[in-house]
């Protein structure tokens, strides 16, 4: 009887990954939607583990940027509203990096065809110049500056380019930790009962979101011009009428 390929055994370690994550996921949304129903809820919980609540709240975190759908902007704000807007945002960051290492590094050397799979059949706009690596290092670090926007999807993407990885995780850091802060900052003025600044960081963010939101065609076309351009026969120069002497 033939022995199955490595290939094949990978694949379906694979697969038996991910349903376990899914399965697990699954198992566990109710109780991570109650503990994310409210802020004081979620803060209550992280307070309840004692020492272990940073650890927890970085889990919250790397689970949002692997595979949970909960909003990074909801954990990054709760950061404030537990740990005030230092240690928020520290707690923050550090769950971002270990996430999107976790995410980034899966994607590079296990499940790099899965992820491929998975963005061709979404036939995202800028697929064309991932390959790009000045034009798609410039897109993450815009991408990532313009809060609101969908970016976890974006460390997958990274792992399939050749791009560093001190390349990316410096552009990751410079263009998130801004409004990492800024979150943590909403967080913790809500939590001191601050409202006024608690309004005007979130209508800064409001403002760029829709921003981000209305030009992200022309910011999807504008890196997803590849080198057609130059591609582009050169015309060639017109023939200089000669004169004859009379």
């Amino acid at each position: 009887m033939p022995q199955p390929s490595k290939k094949v055994m990978y694949n379906i370690l694979l697969g038996l990954l991910i349903i376990l994550s899914i399965s697990l996921l699954v198992y566990y949304s109710p109780a991570i939607i109650k503990i994310m129903s409210s802020m004081d809820n979620f803060r209550a919980y992280i307070h309840s583990t004692g020492h272990w609540g940073p650890v927890m709240f970085m889990l919250f975190q790397i689970l949002q940027i692997v595979v949970a759908p909960i909003p990074g902007e909801v954990v990054q704000v709760a950061g404030g509203y537990i740990y005030g807007t230092a240690l928020g945002s520290l707690y923050t960051t550090a769950g971002l990096i270990l996430g999107s290492a976790i995410a980034f590094y899966f994607t590079r050397f296990i499940g790099r065809a899965y992820i491929l799979r998975l963005l061709q059949k979404k036939n995202y706009k800028w697929m064309s110049f991932i390959h790009d690596e000045k034009k798609f290092s410039a897109f993450l670090f815009i991408f990532f500056v313009i809060p609101g926007l969908p970016k976890d999807m974006l460390v997958f993407v990274a792992a399939l380019t050749s791009i560093s990885s001190f390349r990316f995780f410096t552009i990751l850091i410079v263009g998130r930790l801004p409004w990492i802060i800024a979150s943590a900052a909403v967080g913790s003025t809500i939590h001191m009962q601050q409202y006024t600044i608690a309004i005007m960081i979130s209508v800064i963010a409001v403002i760029g979101f829709v921003l981000g939101y209305i030009y992200r065609e022309q910011l999807a076309g504008f890196f997803s011009r590849s080198d057609r351009t130059k591609a582009k026969p050169k015309s060639k120069p017109k023939a200089i009428p000669s004169y004859s002497k009379e």
